[in-house]
């Protein structure tokens, strides 16, 4: 095996439409990427998202500042798309084998908080231990 195929980069890549913008393209983040996320993710959502996005735009390349003002200049739903699509490429989307990512599988972290869905209902019962009532 030729080892230095290992350090060559391999990342997929996507184009991906913002509606009323044009076409822009994505690729996966690398390991060491992705494991600098989870330090991120302490400090805050938007500082992720920013970290995320500089990583991994290939066209047009975008420092962590013009992220900040997309960010700001965007409406609400426009960049989740984009972050959608670089999760997937990176191997870390909801139900990815070991992504590392917690509450990205199938069942729920120790101490995480599922929010009952719409189906949710009072059965008149006592409440269950840990019920709010």
């Amino acid at each position: 095996m030729d080892k230095a195929l290992l350090f060559q980069p391999r990342l997929p890549e996507e184009d991906v439409e913002i509606p009323g913008v044009g076409t822009i393209r994505v690729r996966g983040m690398t390991r060491l990427e992705s494991l600098l996320i989870t330090k991120l993710n302490d400090q805050s959502v938007v500082r992720v998202e920013k970290f995320m996005l500089a990583a991994a735009m290939v066209d047009p390349v975008l420092t962590e500042h013009e992220v900040e003002q997309w960010q700001k200049a965007s409406p609400a739903g426009e960049i989740r798309p984009v972050i959608d699509v670089i999760n997937r490429l990176s191997g870390i989307t909801r139900g990815a084998d070991k992504s590392g990512v917690p509450g990205d599988g199938p069942e729920s972290e120790p101490g995480v908080r599922v929010l009952p869905g719409a189906e949710a209902g009072d059965d008149g019962g006592p409440a269950a231990a840990g019920d709010a009532g």
